[in-house]
């Protein structure tokens, strides 16, 4: 339980730092955002949870 609560607290400073360096460029990233199509923003999160699946695995083993 400790490393996941590291590792959670990880994700929030990684997560938080281009919110707090750059508020402005993310705003306008974001409205990109919601421009895109589902299908793009479905297969870039797909992409993301593969990604993460292939780093726990090689992490482990």
């Amino acid at each position: 339980m400790d490393f996941f609560l590291c590792v959670l607290g990880m994700v929030f400073i990684v997560e938080g730092m281009p919110y707090f360096t750059f508020p402005g460029k993310i705003k306008a990233y974001l409205l990109k955002v919601a421009e895109m199509p589902d299908s793009t923003l479905r297969f870039l999160g797909f992409a993301a949870i593969l990604t993460g699946l292939l780093l726990v695995y090689l992490g482990r083993s």
